[in-house]
């Protein structure tokens, strides 16, 4: 569900878990801070939800970032905010191991059960993933680039990209913990990075987890900025 009003955009997903599926973000600098989190109040409270407001750490958000703190939401996450403006390199996948684009509901499947592992290490509840994805034509449309490592046959590692008016937006790279150190998760980041390049983006955006940055930075994106994630963990 999404709801973008002026200036500002509001979404739900198939989870009420506040972090990352529940959550508002800033369009238009004016908006002032407290008519954006009234109304987020407002809309989530409807939904008997927690959620998230994303502060960049500019001087823009400074007002947003006090208005969070004054109303006792809680830092939870500080991610940077990752640029590639150019196709990587292309490198052989470590061996052992295969790369399979999701072109069907066991491939979506596939995705599910390795985020559900990789980003449960993150203090991800079990039941987010299936709640917020589930199997259908929606995922495997044409803008939308999954791609699944394989070792033993067995989904390790996962990542995706959503194309849209040029820029490409890379979501959901986890890797399960057994397979953490192999080299897979940057090599279904380089995946669908490429693939979203070949496709006619003119950048690749993403927002990194701790695990995830300095394999980025070695791959070549460049931090522009970070966030911070002010939480309300119950509504008002």
């Amino acid at each position: 569900m999404v709801a973008e009003r002026d200036g500002y955009v509001l979404f739900a997903t198939g989870s009420d878990f506040p972090v990352l599926c529940n959550g508002v973000l800033r369009l238009d600098d004016r908006v002032p801070a407290s008519e954006m989190l009234d109304a987020a109040d407002g809309w989530f409270a409807e939904l008997r939800r927690g959620y998230t407001v994303l502060v960049r750490d500019l001087d823009l958000d400074r007002d947003l970032a006090a208005e969070a703190q004054l109303r006792g939401m809680l830092e939870v996450e500080h991610p940077p905010e990752m640029v590639c403006r150019s196709r990587l390199e292309d490198r052989p996948v470590p061996a052992a191991a295969g790369l399979r684009w999701v072109v069907d509901d066991d491939g979506i499947r596939d995705f599910i059960t390795v985020n559900t592992a990789a980003y449960g290490s993150l203090g991800m509840p079990p039941d987010v993933m299936p709640a917020i994805i589930t199997p259908g034509p929606a995922f495997l449309e044409p803008h939308i680039q999954t791609v699944v490592a394989y070792l033993d046959d067995q989904p390790v590692a996962a990542a995706q990209t959503v194309l849209s008016h040029g820029i490409a937006g890379v979501y959901w790279v986890g890797t399960v913990e057994r397979a953490r150190g192999t080299g897979l998760g940057e090599s279904v980041t380089r995946a669908v990075t490429n693939r979203a390049f070949d496709l006619g983006a003119v950048a690749n955006t993403l927002q990194a987890s701790p695990m995830g940055e300095p394999i980025y930075l070695r791959m070549g994106y460049e931090t522009v900025y970070h966030y911070r994630g002010y939480t309300l963990f119950e509504p008002r």
